[in-house]
């Protein structure tokens, strides 16, 4: 609908939401980054952060994995239910190592810090499974 002056009624903050609702509800790729600290042989720190892409991601398909799938589950839902073959699949597709040793007062300390740096992955939905493949 146009007003008197010709231009459209809809604002650009109102079709923005709108374009950016579209995108994101058919989006099927995700950034995820993942960092793991151990401080003296104890686990300090562990995050997973994963959000919709805002943008199509560039990049070839690599190995991928497939896991299970119930009615209405999202990537962080099956993330969640899969832990352990999750970060063992994210462990495959490559982690930064940092390590650093310190002494003070001849007593030993040790920090290593296992990142995975954010990366695109293209995530495919079926009935029964999610098909997760990173992009390089």
């Amino acid at each position: 609908m146009r007003s008197r002056d010709g231009n459209s009624s809809c604002s650009l903050a109102i079709c923005s939401v709108i374009l950016l609702n579209s995108l994101v509800l058919n989006a099927s790729e995700y950034l995820i980054s993942y960092r793991y600290i151990v401080k003296d042989m104890t686990l300090h720190n562990e995050s997973l952060q994963i959000s919709h892409a805002m943008k199509p991601c560039q990049g070839k398909i690599h190995n991928s994995i497939e896991l299970p799938l119930k009615n209405d589950d999202t990537i962080n839902d099956i993330v969640k239910k899969n832990p352990h073959e999750f970060i063992d699949f994210i462990h495959k597709v490559g982690l930064h190592l940092k390590h650093q040793e310190s002494t003070k007062n001849a007593q030993n300390s040790f920090t290593t810090i296992l990142t995975l740096k954010t990366t695109c992955f293209k995530v495919d939905f079926n009935e029964n499974f999610a098909k997760i493949s990173p992009l390089k």
